[in-house]
């Protein structure tokens, strides 16, 4: 926080951890990157909390305490989830993705069927994790 950058360094620090989260976990390339936040409050909403609160009662991530679906490009829904752990590795993020995409189509009656954009959000708001989900 004590640190300032030039606009020019900032823009271009932020554009390269953009790709780089973009690189790791994006299933086909697209020649569109989905924009999202690169960072966010570590608070959730209310509804968030709420609908994480149902995705755990019915058996999901202990880890996930914050779950928003909301307008995403192209008519899609945009899923951010928010996690209090900060492991990056990729085993995890699909277990997550998997088991929050069930819960939401199936608990929540949310339809993912023309696909979906999922930012992952760890324990300092940050994204760990990027996926566009759509076909």
């Amino acid at each position: 926080m004590g640190h300032t950058l030039r606009r020019g360094a900032g823009a271009a620090l932020t554009a390269v951890a953009a790709a780089a989260v973009l690189v790791g976990c994006t299933e086909e390339p697209r020649e569109q990157a989905v924009p999202g936040p690169t960072a966010t409050a570590t608070a959730a909403p209310q509804e968030a909390l709420a609908l994480a609160g149902r995705y755990r009662a019915a058996g999901g991530d202990p880890d996930v305490y914050g779950i928003q679906v909301g307008d995403g490009p192209e008519g899609v829904p945009r899923v951010v989830i928010r996690t209090r752990n900060a492991d990056q590795a990729d085993a995890i993020f699909r277990r997550q993705n998997t088991s929050v995409a069930t819960h939401l189509t199936t608990k929540e009656g949310v339809s993912l069927e023309k696909g979906y954009v999922i930012d992952v959000l760890g324990p300092d708001g940050r994204v760990i994790h990027r996926m566009d989900a759509r076909p």
